[in-house]
Formats: structure tokens, C-alpha cells, sequence
């Protein structure tokens, strides 16, 4: 009935067909997923009309279990629980059609059952739409998690949404899902790329109580000579284990081991100093049936399949009984030595990426334990250092990174890597950037650039040197055809600058006048006065001039000095004839017959030295700075 609220748990405990399906839906009431449930407004019956929503979630990695009309245009939305398990319930992913153009509708999910969430901080639910197949967040304004009264006390997430399109079916997710199906045709995918050229192995682990599939990689590219091990020389073949999705709601982790498993059979260079030192053997999905049936923590038989592998049987658990016989194989062999067990999870109720680690009683393991974490917070920025905790809680005992610790070699150095559902901080520590599939991936990447700074750090790989780094900078750079041709072949190194030491003047200039002097003695003939700093004049000097030699202008100096020894004239009169005088060719001829004989001394003004009247206000009084303004008034009339 409309206006009336339930007890949000006490849908958990149903068992039975729901009363109030309808007759043309298929629902499965509280025991399952819906499937194609209709909801009608009280008193309408038959055939569903547009606007009567339809929900469904009977699909791989679907899960909501009921769904209620409680308003106009307000529905309570109960999610299943885990399997045999009714303490879980967080996951949702489900579709909805059979809208009206411009419907608006307001989701209530009334039974999470984590109420320390990031729903507040940034965490959003995903949506896309049958026209719109990339998921979008909702905006944060629509989206509200609160106590309600209502709900009896309990925890309440409520969306706002709005449907555009009549032909459209939307689906809601808590996150981007990663189904079992999706993995297989993705392991597919990549195992007929690479044809001969084997760059890793796929088998079957073991098969689920399911009977789904557990697969295994191992990336293997060691070569035979590196396989002539000598355990009292300790030089083993070391292996890196990856295990992901363990717990089944933990999407995002499915999209960081892809993008770990990309990087490693690509052809990066870093890649495959990896494959050809290492063996990784890389567990993708170790809960397949959690996954497929839309769980948020546990498998089939309601187990957390991360607080059992101390007690893990092969009838309840299959998948974890398998894993451990593969690691203490691979622990008490001649030929290889686990290094590191790197379990990947999602995080909803904090954001960045961050790493739990172990606590040990012997100093020297718990410092190389520390060292990996720290790498990685340096090629990682949304890692978030203050996230990271290194512990021996008894409550995580049966968690994977506790059991590594505690039954394999001090050697092996067991972590889980977590990554945020929401998203990481940006450089500010204030702006909140969500995650996308390219982001998830990225963090994959950095996995594998710090697992090599490790072995580089630890004196396993040898550190490249700096020739070799540019050698590799020049082949990675762009075709010979793209560069200029113009551009020499021979580089000079510019040397830098050497350092001067550069001080200021103590005092301060006020009047800075440059005088230059053309008239005054010295202007005839011989040597004339001498330069001084205040109202001199400029030197004068004799020069023989010669046809054959030039001073300032070339030929026309050598008319000067001709014309100069007819008489003493001004210099600016040298290239005026006399009235009355000859033609032009006659004087040109008697100064050829003269002036190879004659040797006449020549005043030839030089450039006037310049001076400056520098006035230090430092040491001037007012009246001496008027009798100093004045002498300079006199200087100019003379």
C-alpha cells in the first residue's frame, strides 16, 4: 500500500513467492533476483501501461530482490542478500524499461547493510542505457544516504532520475561490473592474439561447485640457462602470484588485473625485461560463482572466501584448496622462490589506492617488507599513503595475506592492494577525480613498474646506465624521415655562464648628461689641448696621408689632404675650388704630379671623448645643489 513503510530486514528472511507479483510477472519473490516484475499503482490491473516500470535482475551479476510503489513516483528497492548468507548486502546492478518520456522517479535502497560507505564522499551509482552504452555517474546532487525514520532508523540511499527515451532500458549498477563471462571472452581474446609468439599459458585450475571455470596464467619467458638453479647459491627462478576477485562485488579489481595482464604480454620494454627474469602466475577470478550470481561477498555456500583459506576444504571451498596446493608446490621447490603474493581488492569506504601489509617480529623482514609500498606510492599519484597499514589482527587470520606470512618461507612478501570504488584525491588533497576503466587500468601498469624498480632497488636487475637509457630515448623517438633536414649532425654543448658576482652602485644618479666638444684649441695645425672630464676638449694628431692609404672615407680623404696643401683652409671648405681656377681635368692632373712628392702633416679630428656629470645627492646640501646647477648652466652658454 501506498505511504506505508516495511522493515527493510525483514525482506532478508523471505523465503517465499512474494503476494503482491503480478500475475504476468515472473518474479521470484525474496528468494532471488527479480525477474521482470512489473509494478502497477494499487487498483490498476491488466495489461502493464507506459510508466508502469518494469525491474529485472535475473541476469549474470544481477542482484535486487524486491522492489515497491511507496509513492507517486517513489520506490523502496530491497537488495538479495549473499547466498546462504543474509549478513551482506551492498551490491546492486539491475535494469529498468517500460518508462514514459520525461518519467521522473526516486529510488529508495532501504537494506544496505554497510553503513560506513563513501556514498557522502563522492560515490555515486553508475547508470547507461541500451542507446547509451557507456556508464555515467549520477550527479551528486541526486543522490543522498541518510538515517531515515521512515526505514526505522535504518540507512537509507535514495536517486533521483529522470528517463529520456521510451525505448530505452537502463541499468543501474553500484559499480562497472565484471562478470564471469566478460573475463572468459577477454582470456579468449588475448590467447588467439598472440599466435605463436606464446607469450603466457591458460589452464584450468579447477572447477567451481558450479562447475565454472578457475583459470590460471603463467607468464613464462625465463630462459633455459637461467634455469640451471643451484639452491645452496640461492639462485632461484622467482615467481610473482596474483590473485583478484575474491570477493565478488569487488569489480573494479577485475579492471586492474586486465590492465596488469596487458601490460605484461604487450611490448613494452619493461615488459619483457619482466617476462624474460620472472614467472608470474596470475589467478584472475577466484570466486567465479559469487561473481555470476551477483553476490557482494561470499560464494555459493555463503563462506567469505577471504577469511577461510586457513581452513579451506576442497568440498566447500575448491578454488582456495587448489591455490594453496599451487603455492606450497612452488614454496618447496628446488627451482623456484614465490617473492611476492599481491591479492587485489576494491575499497567502498575509502578513496586512492593503498596497500595492507604484515607486521613481523624479525626487524630485517619487516624493513624489506616495507620497501615495495614505498615504490609503488612513488609511480602511483592516487595512492594515499596514510591509508596503508601494516598489522597482525587476529581477526584477518584467514585472510590470504595472513596465511602467506605465517605457513610459506620468510621469503615471500604477501600484500593486498586496494583501490577505491569512488575515486582518488588530486594534487590539492581537496578535489575528488573518479575512477574510470582507463584509471583502474593505469593502476594495473604501476603494479608492474614498481615490481621492477624493486628487483632493480635489490640488486636483482641491473640499474641501465645512462648511455644505454638515451640510446633507448633515441629509438623510441620519432622515424629518421620526421626529423629536420636542415638540422646538423655535430651538437656543441653550450657551456653554461660562469657565475659574477653583480653589486650596486652606493649612490644615486639624478643627472647623467653626455657632452660632446667640436670646437675650441686645437683646431689648427700641430697637437691642440688636451682632454679633460669637464669642459676639455678632444685631442687632435698629425697623419700623413698618401694616395695609397685612407684614414675615415677612402678616396675621399685622399682629396682632402690634396686640396689641404694648396693652404691652411677650415676642414669644411677643403672641396671648394677658387673662383677663377681651372678645369676640372687640369686640377685633377697637377695634384697627380704633386702629391706622390708631398708629405703634408694633416689635423684630422678624432670622435670627441664623452664625459659624464655625476651628482651624489648623498653628499649634496640644497645650496650647494644650486651652485652645482648653475655651473652647468654656465658650461652650456660658453
Amino acid at each position: 500500500m501506498l505511504g506505508i513503510a516495511c522493515d527493510p530486514l525483514q525482506h532478508t528472511s523471505m523465503y517465499d513467492r512474494g503476494s503482491d507479483d503480478s500475475e504476468d510477472s515472473d518474479g521470484e519473490g525474496g528468494l532471488g533476483n527479480v525477474s521482470r516484475v512489473i509494478i502497477r499503482p494499487p487498483g490498476q490491473s491488466g495489461k502493464a501501461k507506459r510508466g508502469h516500470l518494469c525491474f529485472d535482475a535475473a541476469f549474470e551479476t544481477g542482484n535486487l530482490g524486491k522492489a515497491e510503489l511507496v509513492g507517486e513516483f517513489e520506490y523502496d528497492l530491497f537488495l538479495r542478500p549473499d547466498t546462504c548468507n543474509p549478513r551482506f548486502r551492498f551490491w546492486f546492478n539491475f535494469t529498468v524499461d517500460n518508462v514514459k518520456q520525461d518519467q521522473r522517479v526516486l529510488f529508495n535502497i532501504v537494506n544496505i547493510s554497510k553503513s560506513r560507505n563513501l556514498f557522502n564522499s563522492g560515490l555515486t551509482p553508475l547508470v547507461k542505457s541500451s542507446s547509451r552504452p557507456k556508464w555515467q555517474r549520477l550527479p551528486k546532487r541526486q543522490v543522498f544516504f541518510y538515517r531515515s525514520a521512515m526505514h526505522q532508523g535504518h540507512y537509507v540511499l535514495s536517486f533521483g532520475f529522470n528517463f529520456d527515451k521510451e525505448e530505452d532500458v537502463y541499468m543501474f549498477a553500484l559499480a562497472m561490473p565484471y562478470s564471469y563471462s566478460r573475463l572468459q571472452s577477454y582470456l579468449n581474446v588475448i590467447d588467439a592474439r598472440q599466435g605463436n609468439d606464446k607469450r603466457f599459458t591458460r589452464c584450468v585450475l579447477v572447477k567451481s561447485l558450479q562447475n565454472r571455470n578457475v583459470d590460471l596464467l603463467t607468464i613464462d619467458q625465463v630462459t633455459h640457462n637461467q634455469r640451471s638453479t643451484n639452491r645452496l647459491e640461492r639462485s632461484f627462478i622467482r615467481v610473482i602470484v596474483i590473485l583478484c576477485r575474491t570477493h565478488s562485488s569487488e569489480a573494479p579489481a577485475s579492471h586492474v588485473c586486465q590492465g596488469f595482464i596487458e601490460f605484461l604480454v604487450g611490448n613494452h620494454p619493461i615488459a619483457q625485461v619482466l617476462r624474460e627474469n620472472f614467472v608470474f602466475k596470475i589467478v584472475p577470478m577466484v570466486n567465479p560463482d559469487g561473481v555470476f550470481l551477483g553476490n557482494n561477498r561470499c560464494n555459493l555456500m555463503g563462506q567469505d572466501m577471504n577469511r577461510n583459506w586457513h581452513v579451506a576444504s576442497e568440498y566447500t571451498q575448491p578454488e582456495l584448496h587448489a591455490i594453496r596446493n599451487v603455492l606450497k608446490e612452488l614454496d618447496n621447490s628446488d627451482t623456484y622462490q614465490i617473492d611476492f603474493v599481491i591479492d587485489l581488492h576494491a575499497n567502498n569506504s575509502m578513496h586512492g589506492c593503498f596497500i595492507y601489509g604484515n607486521t613481523y617480529e624479525d626487524v630485517y623482514r619487516y624493513e624489506r617488507h616495507l620497501v615495495f609500498p614505498r615504490l609503488f606510492a612513488n609511480n602511483a599519484k592516487d595512492y594515499i599513503a596514510e591509508h596503508t597499514m601494516f598489522n597482525a589482527d587476529e581477526r584477518k587470520m584467514g585472510s590470504v595475506r595472513r596465511y602467506c606470512c605465517e605457513r610459506l618461507s620468510d621469503t615471500v612478501n604477501a600484500y593486498t592492494l586496494e583501490v577505491s570504488m569512488a575515486g582518488h584525491y588530486l594534487r590539492d588533497g581537496k578535489t575528488i577525480a573518479l575512477y574510470n576503466e582507463d584509471g583502474y587500468h593505469r593502476v594495473g601498469r604501476n603494479l608492474a613498474r614498481t615490481l621492477l624498480q624493486y628487483y632493480r632497488f635489490i640488486n636483482v636487475l641491473a640499474v641501465p646506465l645512462v648511455s644505454e637509457l638515451r640510446q633507448q630515448g633515441k629509438r623510441r623517438g620519432r622515424p629518421r624521415t620526421h626529423h629536420s633536414r636542415s638540422r646538423s649532425r655535430t651538437r656543441y654543448e653550450v657551456k653554461p655562464r660562469p657565475k659574477t658576482t653583480r653589486c650596486h652602485a652606493p649612490i644615486a644618479y639624478t643627472n647623467l648628461s653626455i657632452c660632446y666638444d667640436s670646437t675650441g684649441g686645437g683646431g689648427g695645425g700641430g697637437v691642440g689641448g688636451v682632454s679633460s672630464d669637464e669642459g676639455g676638449f678632444s685631442p687632435t694628431r698629425p697623419m700623413p696621408i698618401a694616395p695609397s692609404s685612407s684614414c675615415f672615407s677612402g678616396y675621399r680623404n685622399y682629396r682632402r689632404a690634396v686640396t689641404a696643401s694648396c693652404g691652411h683652409h677650415d676642414q669644411y671648405s677643403l672641396g671648394v675650388s677658387e673662383p677663377g681656377a681651372g678645369s676640372r681635368h687640369k686640377r685633377r692632373a697637377a695634384a697627380a704630379a704633386v702629391a706622390p712628392s708631398i708629405e703634408v702633416p694633416l689635423t684630422v679630428p678624432v670622435p670627441p671623448k664623452p664625459y659624464l656629470s655625476i651628482i651624489d645627492l648623498n653628499q649634496l646640501t640644497r645650496g650647494s645643489l644650486k651652485l652645482k646647477a648653475s655651473s652647468f648652466d654656465a658650461d652650456d652658454r660658453r
